[in-house]
């Protein structure tokens, strides 16, 4: 894409008045918050602005594509040229690869390489159609080693996988191939018969987690596991790291825990305005990349700040997805939007709101959020679940906490499949209330429906609000996410509305008013 004259103007603008100017990331000793960005060879040669505009807003990485889809469609030699010149600039240059092809055209340009080479097998769904992407053979994996060792050639010491590195191809789906050699691997592997294998499809379909399912979640993660520990054992010493999709986990054939050490971006949805301005879409995004930092540590952890389509994510909304970085404590922001750049005027905002973020992000990193409602993702969710949380209680004023196994207390709020769970007694916990939105029949002790809707959660709020001693709230009911950091004596307040709004926080005697801009955080000291 060529910067048109009117852009090109507004960039240099930017530059000459020093608004990007100023941002000096702490050095690498004391670095909290990096910031990598997403670019290819392409759109850096045609728009020769766009360094100096990377370089001066306070980008600490730049990941450049190298293999995608099956293709190498920008050359190494003319990435390894930008990393020269960015490596004089003080700036970092790694690889990224979408090694299995996504499904459909996710990337935007190059349409000549949606589809993954004739080569390659092709996938096989449910219903027994072929498609292109998101499916793993052997020769797919071998092509990918190759890779691997090709960027370690090359001088590079990181690699990422974007997130078509699954099994499945969108969130909420149970993946897995369902070709020939795939059905007759896993049949034999377990010890089924051809009848199983008609069962197995039906129970798939109807989200039924028993042994059956169980064993071809437990096939499919495997397989992608193994293929990722290939790439890594072929060049040690390049750092692989695996990009999720949104609230990706086994059902996807990510079983999260075999990548403990690895780099891994976390997952979110909330590409475009449409999707993130509603109040659900952003406590959605902050949902996911809540479950998975569960397991990775915040050094190893990246944001999917995505614009997608480039140009269809405002700069407010990219600039508050910061922010989801900063709660969950990743301290590394990815901002992506695909093979096209997003619009160079965003930097305007994103560069102070960078510099903001990484401020912010100082006070609070290594903290624990801790509060009275508890985010928990369980067992159903993760394996046959259609990945919609109940998330918008984030935005109740009530300090959460994130919780891998149900908790002894408060208030914790489940997914229709978890609550399900809890219906059949497979979870069980004493001491805390389970919050459903499945209304059916008599609660029993222990359970309790509240619609996801902000009127009845303020409801509850108000209910439970006597019940709070020594815990910080907002007493206002305005949709705000209150992240509470108990050991540092400081709440985080996400501001959720598009307008500026004041929120008292009160804790104990006290009361804290603060003023935050629409979209914007701000830090309270108690």
């Amino acid at each position: 894409m060529k910067t048109d004259r009117r852009n090109f103007l507004k960039i240099s603008s930017l530059l000459a008045s020093g608004a990007l100017v100023g941002f000096n990331p702490d050095n690498s000793s004391t670095l909290i918050r990096s910031f990598s960005l997403c670019t290819n060879t392409a759109t850096l040669n045609s728009n020769p602005d766009f360094f100096d505009l990377i370089v001066n807003s306070g980008v600490n990485v730049v990941w450049m594509p190298l293999f995608l889809n099956g293709y190498f469609p920008y050359p190494i030699e003319d990435i390894q040229q930008w990393k020269g010149r960015f490596e004089k600039k003080g700036v970092e240059v790694q690889i990224l690869t979408v090694p299995l092809g996504h499904p459909g055209n996710s990337l935007g340009g190059l349409p000549e390489f949606e589809s993954t080479p004739k080569n390659w097998p092709r996938g096989v769904d449910i219903e027994g159609n072929k498609y292109s992407g998101t499916s793993l053979h052997p020769v797919i994996t071998q092509e990918n080693i190759s890779v691997i060792q090709k960027v370690a050639k090359s001088g590079f010491t990181k690699l990422f996988l974007d997130d078509d590195f699954r099994l499945a191809r969108t969130p909420g789906k149970i993946g897995g191939c369902f070709c020939m050699e795939h059905q007759t691997e896993f049949l034999n592997k377990y010890g089924y018969q051809d009848k199983d294998w008609i069962q197995l499809k039906q129970d798939i379909k109807d989200r039924q987690l028993n042994s059956m399912t169980r064993s071809w979640i437990e096939f499919t993660c495997d397989q992608l596991t193994d293929s990722f520990r290939k790439q890594q054992i072929a060049s040690p010493e390049v750092k692989l790291g695996i990009m999720v999709m949104y609230l990706g986990s086994e059902k996807a054939g990510i079983r999260l825990s075999d990548y403990n050490g690895s780099l891994m971006r976390v997952g979110e949805l909330m590409f475009d305005d449409h999707a993130m301005t509603p109040v659900k879409g952003k406590t959605d995004e902050l949902f996911s990349a809540l479950f998975h930092r569960r397991f990775v540590a915040p050094e190893l952890a990246y944001s999917e700040t995505t614009a997608y389509p480039a140009a269809k994510l405002s700069a407010r909304n990219m600039a508050a997805k910061l922010h989801i970085t900063t709660i969950a404590d990743i301290r590394n922001t990815m901002m992506m939007s695909g093979l096209e750049p997003f619009p160079f005027t965003h930097w305007s905002l994103l560069a102070p709101a960078m510099k903001k973020a990484a401020s912010m992000h100082k006070i609070i990193a290594g903290q624990q959020p801790k509060g009275p409602f508890k985010h928990y993702w369980g067992e159903s969710s993760r394996m046959v679940g259609d990945d919609k949380p109940f998330s918008l209680f984030l935005a109740s004023g009530i300090p959460f906490e994130v919780t891998d196994t149900p908790a002894k207390d408060g208030w914790t709020f489940l997914s229709d499949f978890d609550f399900k769970d809890v219906v059949s007694k497979k979870l069980e916990s004493k001491g805390t209330t389970f919050i459903n939105r499945l209304k059916s029949g008599t609660q029993s002790p222990g359970q309790r429906f509240v619609a996801e809707n902000l009127g009845d959660l303020f409801a509850l709020k108000e209910e439970i609000i006597p019940l709070l001693h020594g815990i910080p709230y907002v007493i206002e009911e305005k949709p705000v996410v209150c992240a509470w950091y108990p050991k540092i004596k400081t709440v985080l307040l996400w501001n959720l509305s598009e307008s500026k709004e004041s929120f008292t926080v009160k804790f104990k005697s006290k009361n804290h008013t603060v003023h935050i801009a629409g979209l914007d955080a701000e830090i309270v000291q108690l």
